[in-house]
């Protein structure tokens, strides 16, 4: 149902020189071959599929599509996810007017649906980080600002800084564009909504979302991520600073804290004489 829903996707984009490999990780090949082999001849000519019978995880099926590539900008489209019929259009132009940006992030909405029998059901729809006005590596260092269905690349980055890490199973983009960022920039398009992030929350198993079925192992490897990078700026720089940070960011919480008690403690004191005033009349 998702398979089918996201080539149909590809297939509307305004933009006509694609080309999609298929990487299907371990499931039933003739359910896949089915849907592509019904499509139109012209449609089927631009689609590779690539059957591993084992199914080996997120990072390696990534890997083995961009690996089978030889387009200039590549673009991971998660089979649940959507796109305006502009979005790759709009990327590409993008990326040929600013070649210095390793790629373009594109404003992207979350959708949310639900699975009723055969049909998918659509229930809702909010901003993704509505507020942000570009891709930083500060901001990046704190949380991933956007999901692979958003963002068009050069698929030269792979050459320059590796392809997604196979032992990292969640999160493994947001490792990639760390990557990226320390030495290039990402643009990013403002104007109008070209990605969808389907949610389906409360959904488990295969019809749900990573993010929410894989929020422990996101978590887990995100810890992972991080605690390799300070042990690699130790190794080069000492612990003098991780150590004085750790005890400057301990003491700086526990003050803002204690403020908070005292203004609620005055607060909660200056109610208390308000309401004696008023009983006293």
């Amino acid at each position: 149902m998702f398979l089918e829903r996201a080539l149909g996707d590809i297939r509307r984009q305004t933009l006509h020189g694609w080309e999609a490999v298929v990487v299907n990780d371990g499931g039933d090949p003739a359910a896949v071959d089915g849907l592509v082999d019904a499509l139109p001849a012209a449609d089927r000519a631009r689609i590779t599929v690539i059957h591993r019978n084992e199914g080996l995880g997120r990072s390696a099926a990534a890997n083995a599509g961009i690996l089978a590539l030889e387009t200039e900008y590549v673009v991971l489209h998660d089979d649940d996810d959507l796109w305006d019929p502009t979005f790759l259009e709009a990327s590409v132009a993008w990326l040929d007017r600013e070649p210095g940006d390793a790629g373009v992030v594109s404003r992207t909405e979350i959708v949310y649906e639900r699975i009723d029998g055969d049909r998918i059901v659509e229930t809702g729809r909010e901003p993704f980080w509505g507020e942000m006005a570009r891709i930083t590596y500060a901001d990046m260092l704190q949380v991933n600002r956007f999901v692979p269905i958003a963002y068009v690349y050069r698929r030269e980055l792979h050459d320059e800084v590796g392809l997604y890490r196979e032992d990292v199973h969640a999160a493994e983009d947001w490792e990639f564009n760390l990557r990226v960022l320390r030495t290039r920039t990402i643009g990013y398009l403002r104007d109008a909504v070209r990605a969808f992030w389907m949610q389906r929350r409360g959904q488990d198993g295969i019809l749900g979302n990573s993010m929410f079925v894989l929020a422990d192992e996101h978590d887990r490897y995100d810890r992972m991520i991080r605690d390799e990078a300070l042990r690699s700026f130790v190794a080069a720089h000492g612990d003098g600073l991780p150590l004085y940070l750790a005890r400057y960011v301990q003491d700086e919480v526990e003050r803002q804290l204690a403020a908070q008690r005292t203004l609620g403690s005055y607060a909660t004191d200056a109610a208390r004489k308000g309401w004696r005033r008023l009983r006293g009349r």
